[in-house]
């Protein structure tokens, strides 16, 4: 019986990454029923809306979603698509795989970690006020000789229960996907009574898994450099919402850029698999942009569905590609103006011919 996945393109690049991966996986011979859905901005003028009910009832049916980059609306519509989408569905775990593979320009040799981001509460929990609201003017009078008259202010909660949610889905993860190690990140030694709710609840999901996952703490500036100095010592890095998306962009960084970074957004029973990366309108069209973060989305995807054997083997493609680096777009290859790169559905075509000849 095949799989029932809902499709959204997206927009600016959007619609021909999904072409490109839909054609990818659909090669791996996995059996799905793909339902297109309509998103973004270029479908607010058709719905008054960049995110359409039609959607979301679509994933909640079929719990399982591939999505290509969408603009944000600016000054119109909801704050972000993307962060209402993990709202809307309470997609409350951020997965973002930080893999080197031999063949992508990169300062080091060996890179393998995933961030795991908490995706409802903290700043990005959108609990902000104007300078000079009467809300900002209350909060203020709490602590007035910490607060200039002037300012906005935001607020950053941090909850037992989403700490906890989010901590026990990083070490379940952990043992699911081989891993060995847990690295709770935040800022406790400054904000001691919400980031040190985080490490606290964190060691206290810890101790059910001593034994079978290590467990250690950074601080985040550390890990920051940490990350840069020493990649390699690290595995799975569980974070609140702020430092989860600023560290995900960094450990990216690490292992050749956006172009090759995958992620996911899951919640309980469903699941949206969209690359790390933006919509770049200018580059709509074109048929340059790199598809490898919407497939190895795909790859992340097909093993979510239980769909190992074809994850695995459609990974390989993608790694043996991008080794022989023959037939890879642009900013894969070592002279970025190099006239042989491949454009978006030829380095497709290239993944498929590749799965062809593996076992």
């Amino acid at each position: 019986m095949p799989h029932r996945v809902t499709l959204i393109p997206g927009d600016g690049i959007g619609p021909e990454l999904a072409l490109a991966a839909r054609r990818v996986i659909d090669a791996t011979g996995v059996a799905i029923e793909w339902e297109l859905q309509e998103a973004g901005e270029e479908v607010m003028e058709k719905y008054g809306t960049p995110l359409p009910p039609g959607l979301l009832e679509s994933i909640r049916r079929n719990r399982v979603a591939l999505k290509g980059p969408i603009t944000t609306p600016i000054g119109t519509g909801f704050r972000s698509v993307n962060v209402a989408l993990r709202h809307e569905l309470n997609l409350y775990a951020c997965v973002r795989p930080c893999k080197l593979y031999p063949g992508v320009r990169s300062r080091y040799e060996k890179v393998d970690l995933v961030i795991i981001r908490e995706n409802t509460e903290d700043l990005y929990a959108g609990v902000e006020f104007e300078a000079g609201s009467p809300e900002a003017q209350t909060i203020r009078s709490f602590a007035p000789a910490k607060i200039a008259p002037d300012a906005a202010i935001s607020i950053k909660p941090i909850s037992i229960t989403a700490s906890r949610r989010i901590v026990r889905f990083a070490f379940e993860y952990a043992l699911a996907h081989g891993r060995h190690k847990v690295t709770a990140v935040a800022k406790a030694n400054i904000m001691k009574y919400t980031d040190g709710l985080f490490f606290r609840v964190a060691r206290e999901v810890a101790a059910e898994y001593a034994g079978r996952v290590e467990y250690e703490e950074r601080l985040v500036d550390n890990m920051c450099m940490q990350l840069v100095q020493k990649p390699e010592l690290y595995d799975v890095l569980v974070l609140p919402n702020l430092y989860g998306d600023i560290l995900s962009d960094l450990a990216a960084g690490l292992v050749g850029g956006l172009g090759v970074a995958p992620g996911a957004n899951i919640g309980d029973g469903v699941a949206v698999f969209e690359p790390t990366h933006g919509s770049a309108p200018k580059y709509k069209g074109l048929n340059k942009a790199n598809p490898t973060a919407l497939i190895l989305s795909g790859v992340m995807m097909l093993r979510h569905l239980g769909e190992t054997e074809a994850a695995d083997r459609l990974e390989r493609a993608v790694a043996e590609v991008i080794r022989e680096g023959r037939s890879v777009t642009y900013d894969l290859k070592e002279d970025r103006n190099d006239p042989g790169a491949a454009g978006t559905q030829e380095m497709a075509d290239a993944i498929i011919a590749k799965l062809a000849t593996l076992p």
